[in-house]
């Protein structure tokens, strides 16, 4: 699966349309980035851009909005109400799905070292992507604003992670941009039946992290609580990561609990929603729904709808689109205005609409579109649709098992194993164009030019790559189909026996599936160079071969026996 970071620069401008849609036009400039939201303040005199692409691509972009910044904002001249030093103010990078907070903070390094050098920007590097501990805090950093600029640069103890130390006429116009790593922020705002903002302000209290003031006796209206140093003592809420206040919202009339989850690895929104209800509850007040403000990582949303499934007692190995469904439901995240995956959810709004999937089609067009005259689909991706369609009707058995009466407490065991053909089922489903996308690649490296002794050089090569790549993907779809009868046979063995048939027909088309990619393999293997790869990948694949026959066996004799 791809890695998806997304790059959130705060650029000093909120007023001039103009300005800002030059800077945010960049973005669109680089292949692979899709930009998500525009939020101009003019008070602030700040505009907050988000978008989110593949780490390379991402960084990419946010350097050509640096840039294009820099060449339009002159910070000498710049005010507004939000603290800020720089044309490009901050420029955090928030790992979304398939990437590591260490790999992206190497990203924001590297982003942070590409400013420096190539726009002559001094640049500190700030919370993950830090270099001390100081420093990880934006507002040791942005300590002195721009004003302070010129003392802070000169100041050894402060001289910039990457570029000019000095406030020279370039940084008089550019000010310092700091680049960070960060984890994911969820703005969320939770749905009371109250108008009262007092009450909705005693629940955030409760369930933030900062919590509330202590107070000598009577928690309203006691003497305030003061240390050593004459700060107030404050008494923690219940949730890490989680900053919270009340507020009443004229346009619905209700009041709200408005939290913004600060690391969703800490403290995810279904535990933030939970907190809430129950603080909420003891308060003698309901909570009626929730509002994302923005966007949210896949994730997110599926570990809520497992979360409430399993509260359930109910499979958590159905479709990633059931899960949220019951995700939205459960947080009541469409009680003010509808919850549209497709516009809410990261991974979803990346995905290119505009390229036809096999998998999307109906059966009847993909048959038909396999049976036109067109080589592609064949029968790898062919090979992987039977595979998935095995994984669907073992995991299918296992959904069954888990929800049958009187094995109430096997629901568990069997949402387990429900979670394993789903997982086989979604890996073989991208295999089936996946396949058709090898292909393609063969046909693309026959169609490169070979006129030259270099063209020809560089056709052999990438025709050879080709073609690797076309014996590795059936060979994938074997090891997958293979690994999903471990599925079918536990299910035959101690699944719903009126569904025992079903366990026996998701082998039988396993092992279609394990027989199919093999062909695929071997006709391929023919016109690569490297024997050597071909000599082991071959043995690999018989191997699977001789063990998925096996399996099959040993499950249609359950079947039979059972039947």
């Amino acid at each position: 699966m791809k890695q998806l970071i997304e790059c959130v620069p705060n650029i000093s401008e909120g007023r001039d349309e103009n300005i800002i849609k030059q800077v945010t036009d960049v973005v669109e400039t680089v292949e692979g980035v899709r930009l998500i939201d525009v939020d101009p303040g003019k008070a602030t005199n700040r505009t907050v851009i988000t978008f989110v692409g593949e780490p390379e691509a991402a960084c990419e972009a946010a350097f050509r909005v640096v840039k294009k910044a820099s060449e339009l904002i002159d910070m000498s001249k710049h005010s507004g109400a939000h603290p800020r030093f720089g044309a490009t103010d901050v420029c955090p990078l928030v790992p979304v799905s398939n990437i590591t907070m260490k790999e992206t903070v190497e990203y924001a390094r590297k982003l942070g070292k590409r400013i420096g050098g190539e726009l002559g920007i001094p640049v500190y590097n700030y919370e993950f992507a830090a270099f001390t501990d100081e420093r990880k805090n934006l507002a040791n950093c942005r300590a002195g604003e721009y004003e302070g600029l010129k003392e802070k640069l000169n100041n050894p103890h402060w001289k910039p992670d990457w570029g000019p130390a000095g406030f020279n006429e370039n940084v008089v116009r550019t000010g310092v941009t700091a680049v960070s790593a960060r984890n994911f922020l969820v703005a969320y705002n939770v749905n009371l039946n109250t108008t009262s903002t007092r009450r909705a302000n005693a629940i955030a209290f409760d369930v933030r992290e900062r919590g509330r003031t202590k107070r000598e006796g009577n928690p309203l209206t006691g003497k305030i609580v003061k240390d050593e140093n004459g700060k107030p003592v404050m008494i923690p809420g219940m949730l890490k990561a989680v900053k919270a206040i009340g507020w009443f919202i004229e346009e619905y009339g209700v009041a709200q609990i408005s939290m913004n989850l600060t690391d969703i690895t800490v403290t995810a929104v279904h535990e933030a929603f939970d907190a809430v209800v129950k603080s909420a509850d003891s308060r003698g007040i309901r909570v009626t729904g929730s509002e994302l403000v923005g966007v949210i990582p896949l994730k997110a949303m599926l570990d809520a709808g497992k979360h409430y499934l399993r509260k359930q007692k109910r499979s958590t190995g159905i479709s990633d689109r059931e899960i949220i469904k019951i995700a939205v439901k459960s947080l009541g995240l469409d009680e003010l205005g509808p919850f549209d995956p497709d516009k809410n959810i990261i991974e979803y709004i990346l995905e290119d609409k505009s390229k036809r999937k096999l998998v999307d089609m109906t059966i009847a067009d993909f048959a038909n579109e396999t049976a036109s005259e067109s080589p592609a689909p064949g029968g790898g991706s062919i090979a992987a649709t039977m595979g998935a369609l095995g994984a669907s009707l073992g995991t299918m058995v296992a959904n069954l098992s888990s929800h049958k009466r009187g094995w109430d407490d096997r629901w568990e065991e069997f949402s387990d194993w429900a979670e394993k053909g789903k997982h086989y089922q979604d890996e073989l489903l991208k295999m089936v164009d996946e396949d058709t996308n090898a292909f393609n690649k063969i046909m693309d490296a026959f169609g490169l030019p070979k006129k030259s002794k270099e063209d020809k050089a560089a056709r052999h090569k990438a025709i050879q790559d080709a073609t690797k790549y076309a014996i590795e993907v059936p060979y994938k779809v074997m090891e997958l189909c293979y690994g999903s009868m471990e599925v079918n046979k536990a299910m035959a063995e101690i699944g719903n026996p009126n569904s025992v048939s079903d366990a026996g027909v998701g082998a039988i088309a396993a092992l279609a599936g394990v027989k199919g990619a093999y062909l695929n393999v071997k006709i391929n293997t023919g016109d690569l160079d490297d024997k050597t790869f071909v000599k082991e990948i071959l043995a690999k694949a018989k191997d699977i071969m001789g063990k998925a026959a096996q399996k099959q066996k040993e499950i249609l004799d359950i079947v039979d026996g059972k039947m």
